[in-house]
């Protein structure tokens, strides 16, 4: 079972996905209750039915999910989790910084999937502010290593609108 590292201690995780079963659809698959991550084409398919259902709902997406698909409802969401299937597949970075700075979504931004401690100094810059370590890997370790990576940074980024040169005049 992952961890859950949130606000950089570790957390207890109340949020489940909901699985498709091969067979299932989204149109068919049963919605359980409780704080559920939905995937995108779950949402996409039966978006009323979880409104009227659920009072806090998550969204799970995949890197190949497109943020501009739910731009306009993101004020549902209480939870994003955006799915690292690889350690290698960057593309959840540009998703969290689109959600953040371009949509300003205020609500919790959680990597999930491959995620290791490496990642945690990177994946706070462009948004994130949970994270769901891979199975096996310690929390506890990954709080104390991951987001002390540098000192200081260069960039601007979600957490510092500001570039150093501009920081320090």
């Amino acid at each position: 079972m992952s961890q859950l590292i949130k606000n950089r201690a570790v957390a207890v995780d109340a949020w489940q996905k909901l699985e498709i079963a091969e067979g299932e659809t989204p149109e068919t698959v049963a919605l359980p209750a409780g704080d559920i991550l939905f995937p995108l084409a779950v949402w996409q398919a039966r978006k009323t039915e979880i409104i009227s259902g659920h009072k806090r709902i998550g969204l799970w997406l995949e890197p190949a999910d497109r943020v501009e698909d739910v731009a306009g409802d993101l004020d549902y969401f209480i939870v994003i989790a955006i799915n690292f299937p690889k350690f290698v597949d960057g593309r959840g970075y540009s998703t969290a910084s689109l959600l953040r700075q371009r949509y300003a979504y205020p609500g919790e931004l959680r990597a999930v999937g491959d995620v290791l401690h490496d990642q945690l100094f990177y994946m706070q810059r462009v948004g994130f502010d949970s994270y769901a370590l891979k199975d096996g890997k310690n929390a506890v370790y990954a709080i104390e290593a991951g987001f002390s990576t540098f000192g200081e940074t260069y960039q601007a980024s979600t957490r510092q609108p500001q570039p150093l040169f501009r920081r320090r005049a």
